[in-house]
């Protein structure tokens, strides 16, 4: 059984991580981008970009002032006991984020939406959102935490199945360079691009596809990685690099991740993950001993499986 005292500490522990250690797969991007901006102010901005992580890790500090809005992604192995159950699990997540905003510290930006009531801590009603997926045949409990920014860097549109790729392009276009113009994100990024399912759950999909995802993976349908691989050439095409300044470099890299919808839609989302892409993981096992990484590695194969039951890769057993 897994002890709540060790999901507590895991947990804390994954806040600091996230809020000041930049993860390596986003750094490596990053460093590709800044040897190859073409814009003079852009590449200015990455390196002190680049010098600003440095120097939050060496102080411990968060490297920026907003530390968004700290949500929670925890994967369940269907084997897996918690001391306490689901209940105690939510409450140390709470606990712990309540804790973390006051000894990392981060900002406490949490608050009511009609009466502005702020508990100083980012916990409130229905904050943090914690998010739930579950895996056969384990025991183990994998957290990850996200400090992504609340208030930008989403947009939604339903397309139909007649404006095809060229529609996709259109829109993801459209929404990039309004963000670049408006300031509604912070880049560059890791994008995001839900296709399909109901409008919430492509919403969904396009923020874990943003926030989720290392920077170098690729989507195992040889037809959505190409079109990853487009769609991030175009998007460091438009002109725009580091924060909105002239550039080429306004996209880190891109994810499609994608769900079955209704016949007659085709609902995308396109979300950007903010600059420093804070994010941070673990798995926890039944001896209370966590695992820390900066790959969530949400996405699996069954978690993207598309029938009815689902058969374990062989190759994963073989593995083993």
């Amino acid at each position: 059984m897994i002890p709540l005292a060790a999901l507590q500490s895991t947990a804390e522990q994954l806040m600091a991580k996230a809020a000041i250690e930049i993860p390596e797969d986003y750094l490596a991007g990053l460093r590709r981008c800044a040897d190859t901006e073409k814009g003079d102010l852009s590449a200015f901005v990455i390196r002190a970009m680049l010098d600003n992580y440095e120097a939050a890790k060496e102080d411990r500090r968060a490297m920026c002032g907003d530390t968004g809005c700290p949500r929670w992604y925890v994967k369940i192995g269907n084997d897996a006991r918690i001391e306490g159950g689901p209940v105690a699990l939510e409450a140390t997540l709470r606990r712990a984020t309540a804790k973390a905003t006051l000894d990392v510290p981060l900002r406490p930006n949490r608050v009511h939406p009609l009466w502005r009531t702020d508990h100083n801590n980012n916990v409130g009603i229905n904050a943090p959102e914690i998010e739930y997926a579950f895996h056969p045949g384990a025991d183990w409990v994998e957290l990850t935490t996200v400090h992504k920014g609340g208030l930008f860097g989403s947009d939604y549109r339903m397309l139909f199945p007649g404006d095809g790729i060229d529609g996709i392009r259109r829109f993801y276009l459209d929404t990039l360079i309004a963000f670049g113009k408006r300031g509604l994100a912070c880049q560059p990024a890791i994008v995001g691009v839900g296709l399909g399912g109901s409008k919430d759950a492509c919403m969904v999909l396009g923020k874990q596809a943003s926030c989720l995802r290392v920077v170098g993976s690729r989507n195992p349908d040889p037809r959505i990685a190409e079109l990853e691989d487009e769609l991030k050439t175009l998007g460091n095409s438009i002109g725009m690099g580091a924060m909105g300044f002239m550039g080429s470099s306004m996209v880190v890299a891109c994810h499609v991740e994608v769900g079955y919808c209704h016949t007659g839609g085709m609902p995308m989302s396109v979300h950007m993950f903010c600059l420093s892409s804070r994010r941070a993981a673990a798995r926890l096992h039944a001896d209370g001993r966590a695992e820390y990484r900066t790959d969530p590695a949400w996405f699996t194969d069954y978690s993207r499986r598309a029938t009815v039951e689902w058969e374990r890769p062989a190759e994963a057993e073989a593995a083993e």
